[in-house]
């Protein structure tokens, strides 16, 4: 005799049935459950466990971290940019100058470029405007006014203005029209330019006027400085400069046995642009010199820098160490010129800089393993308590406990 076929809905429940052999997670009655004082404080310490972490991952998760890695550095032809902002207390604007060179053989001489100067008082207060130039902008008092007409009136005038070199023409019927002309015209016959109030040139810039009304104060410099990528230094000084015989000169002839004092505080100074974690080891160090005279030398590593953001955006800057020395200047020897001096090496290896942040995935697994890993030891904990306690109250019953 054929067996009749099954009914549907019995096949359905066999299945099921088979199923339910694959359950990883046996559930118990309701009537064999227990529960205690002990597991409910293990309970209640677990979930506030639990959200401790949550929120802790969680904080990474929205949080960035950066991974470094080392590069020999291949770029070339570049810049070097120069952030600096620099305060000088007792070195008036009229009087500072910057000068930068390099190993290649490129000399700037007295920067104004991107370079701003501002006056300050005694008690470190600005004066005036922000100017570009130490010559005063715009005189207020009538003396300096009327320098300052003519000094205009010798810039309408200049194609037909020819002014004396005082005696130290190279030939016949050369004209020195400006200070520095005739500075210069000076120092190449070797005279030393030490009676600028007696050149007529030197009067209607009002260099003389500048360095009296300027006299006692302080200097704020701060802009940005361009030099080529190569190991070069750069300065702050007092004193014209100019090149003779290959040979970098401040001249302070024109202030005769005068003493400079060069204290100055370092507000800021950076090759390059800032990046999130950037340190510059400079910022707002004071130096305060202690004998009559002398010149700061700080020696800088600097290390170029790529950081790339998570955006995408890369930050081509530089970090640097910085090292430092002071030295002191003797009127009867040396040649050592008063100043700040900054020298600058360019190290061979990059440092790139990467943003990572986890995933989401990763924050995930990271999640299921607090939940699970919590309650496992929170039920081992909860089951070495009830075991114990169980133990325990037998003892106490049949009196063996002490």
């Amino acid at each position: 005799p054929s067996v009749p076929p099954l009914c549907p809905w019995v096949m359905k429940a066999n299945f099921l049935g088979r199923l339910r052999t694959f359950d990883a997670h046996p559930k118990t009655l309701d009537d064999f459950r227990v529960k205690t004082f002990s597991g409910a404080a293990v309970s209640i310490v677990s979930g506030l466990f639990i959200l401790f972490l949550f929120f802790s991952e969680l904080s990474m998760y929205v949080s960035t971290e950066t991974t470094d890695q080392l590069f020999v550095d291949t770029t070339r032809g570049e810049k070097l940019p120069i952030n600096f902002n620099i305060t000088f207390m007792h070195i008036p604007c009229a009087l500072l100058s910057l000068d930068a060179m390099d190993v290649s053989g490129d000399h700037q001489l007295d920067v104004a470029h991107n370079v701003l100067k501002k006056r300050l008082t005694k008690e470190g207060q600005p004066v005036g405007a922000v100017s570009r130039e130490t010559a005063v902008s715009k005189p207020e008092k009538e003396e300096e006014a009327r320098m300052f007409d003519k000094l205009k009136e010798m810039e309408a005038n200049k194609e037909t203005y020819c002014g004396s070199c005082y005696g130290s023409e190279e030939v016949e019927g050369q004209c020195c029209n400006t200070c520095d002309a005739v500075r210069e015209s000076y120092r190449k016959k070797g005279w030393a330019f030490n009676d600028p109030e007696k050149i007529e040139q030197c009067m209607k810039e009002g260099l003389s006027v500048d360095l009296d009304a300027q006299s006692g104060e302080g200097c704020l410099v701060f802009g940005t400085l361009q030099v080529n990528k190569v190991a070069g230094n750069f300065h702050f000084a007092p004193g014209k400069s100019f090149m003779h015989s290959h040979v970098h000169i401040h001249d302070l002839m024109t202030f005769g046995s005068k003493e400079f004092n060069v204290s100055h505080l370092i507000h800021k100074l950076s090759f390059g642009e800032d990046f999130p974690g950037s340190v510059h080891p400079l910022d707002d160090e004071r130096r305060i010199m202690e004998s009559t005279q002398g010149m700061f030398q700080y020696f800088l590593k600097v290390v170029p820098t790529v950081y790339q953001k998570l955006d995408g955006k890369t930050i081509h800057t530089n970090q640097y160490s910085v090292t430092e020395h002071f030295r002191g200047i003797r009127k009867d020897r040396g040649r050592n010129l008063p100043g700040v001096f900054f020298f600058y090496d360019l190290s061979p290896i990059m440092v790139q800089i990467r943003e990572n942040r986890k995933s989401f995935p990763h924050f995930l697994t990271q999640l299921c393993a607090i939940i699970g890993g919590v309650f496992t030891v929170a039920g081992i904990i909860d089951s070495f308590i009830y075991s114990t306690s169980k133990i325990i109250s037998k003892k106490i019953e049949l009196g063996k406990f002490s």
